[in-house]
C-alpha cells in the first residue's frame, strides 16, 4: 500500500516537492514502512538517534494505525534517525512507548528515506484505519501536511474519525464512520 502526503492538514494541495511518499508491505511477522520525503534542514533534536520524546515538535513523518475502537499505534520517524512509537488506548492516551525499533534514516540530495520494521504484535486489533502526516519547518513556516486531511480550528493529528482503512492484508478494513 502507497500512501502520498499532498494536502495541508486541512486539505489545501501542496507542490509536488513537498510531498512524501510511503509504503507499507507485510515482512513476515513486520510491517515493513518504507518512506521518501523532501528534507528541509530542519535541526535535528539535541538527542542521539534513538527513541525521542517529543519528536513531533521537529521534523518529522508520522503514520497513525488505528483498530475499530480508540487503540492505536502512532509511529514518528525522523530524518537524522530519531523516532518515537507510541501504543494509544483513547486519543492521547499512551499506555506504552516502544524503546527500540529497526529504523535507518539516510538523505539523498534533498530528500531523505526512512526505513522501519514494526512488529505486528505491536499493533492493535484490526481491521484497521490508518493516516499518515509531514511536518517541517519553525515559527511562522511551520508546516503540517496530511494523507487524509482533518478539520478543526488547528491541526489535530488524533482524530481517528479522519482516518481511511488500512490494507486489506493486515485485516479487513472498515469504512470512515463520519
Amino acid at each position: 500500500m502507497r500512501l502520498d502526503i499532498q494536502h495541508t492538514w486541512d486539505g489545501q494541495p501542496i507542490p509536488e516537492s513537498e510531498q512524501t511518499m510511503i509504503w507499507l508491505a507485510p515482512a513476515g511477522d513486520d510491517l515493513q514502512i518504507e518512506l521518501s520525503a523532501p528534507w528541509h534542514g530542519d535541526p535535528p533534536p539535541p538527542t542521539e538517534p534513538g527513541p525521542t520524546p517529543g519528536l513531533w515538535r521537529y521534523e518529522v513523518i508520522e503514520l497513525f494505525i488505528a483498530g475499530p475502537t480508540d487503540k492505536y499505534l502512532e509511529i514518528e520517524l525522523g530524518p537524522a534517525g530519531h523516532f518515537l512509537v507510541l501504543r494509544l488506548a483513547g486519543v492521547r492516551k499512551a499506555i506504552a512507548q516502544v524503546k527500540n525499533l529497526d529504523y535507518t534514516a539516510t538523505r539523498e540530495g534533498e530528500r531523505w528515506r526512512g526505513e522501519a520494521r514494526v512488529p505486528l504484535r505491536w499493533l492493535p486489533k484490526g481491521p484497521y484505519r490508518i493516516n499518515a502526516y509531514a511536518i517541517h519547518g519553525r515559527g511562522d513556516a511551520r508546516r503540517h501536511l496530511a494523507w487524509s486531511p482533518v478539520f478543526g480550528e488547528k491541526p489535530d493529528f488524533h482524530q481517528l474519525e479522519w482516518f481511511r482503512p488500512g490494507p486489506t492484508w493486515l485485516g479487513q478494513p472498515i469504512l470512515r464512520t463520519t
